[in-house]
């Protein structure tokens, strides 16, 4: 509910030496108030009057370049959460997080349930083929690593520079000068740089990357 302080208010405050009025963000002040308040030194400020009848300031949580209200903040959440966009909001900003992450200089844990797929271009559209890279020359790291997933498809491969490959689930198969190496869960594959190759499955298989 809004409060008005009107001239008289603040004119019968000032004759009792008042010298501080606590307002909040549903306070107007009337231009006279604002006039008698300057007449008497009277300040308004933004708090809460306490049992003492003196008037505590509320603290806005600031940061190092500026100061942010909490109040701010929660009028803010509070509206979007009543015209139902908090929800899509958050989604959004779930879309440009390849995944979520923890750890110090010394380690990352990636959370892998939170990672979020790409589509790996083979040359034909049709293929479905999708990877997530987690580890990069971001993280200060020499190598590449991440996961891959291959359904039902077939594609020629020529590695840049040297592969493993830990099949996790499903069958991987690998040609190479004509001959099928087929890998199963638990099994590896290591490839050389330049190797010519291709690779597929006849299920889908999720394995574990990594590249140097």
């Amino acid at each position: 509910m809004k409060k008005l302080i009107s001239a008289k208010a603040v004119e019968a405050l000032g004759k009792q030496g008042q010298k501080v009025i606590c307002i909040d963000k549903d306070t107007i002040i009337t231009p006279s108030a604002k006039d008698v308040a300057a007449e008497y030194g009277i300040e308004f400020k933004s708090g809460t009057y306490e049992a003492s009848g003196t008037c505590t300031e509320n603290k806005a949580c600031c940061t190092n370049d500026g100061g942010i209200d909490r109040e701010v903040i929660y009028n803010a959440v509070k509206a979007l959460v009543e015209k139902g966009m908090l929800g899509s909001l958050l989604s959004k900003l779930g879309e440009d997080v390849a995944y979520v992450s923890e750890g110090d200089a010394n380690l990352k844990l990636v959370r892998g349930n939170t990672a979020k797929w790409e589509v790996l271009d083979t040359g034909n559209p049709a293929d479905k083929v999708f990877y997530n890279e987690l580890v990069t020359a971001n993280d200060g790291s020499k190598m590449n690593a991440g996961f891959i997933t291959i359904e039902k498809c077939e594609f020629p491969w020529e590695c840049a520079c040297q592969e493993l490959y830990y099949v996790i689930e499903g069958t991987l198969t690998i040609e190479s000068n004509g001959k099928v190496y087929t890998g199963h869960s638990g099994d590896c594959f290591f490839f050389q740089n330049g190797a010519k190759l291709k690779f597929g499955s006849p299920d889908k298989v999720k394995a574990f990357y990594a590249t140097h």
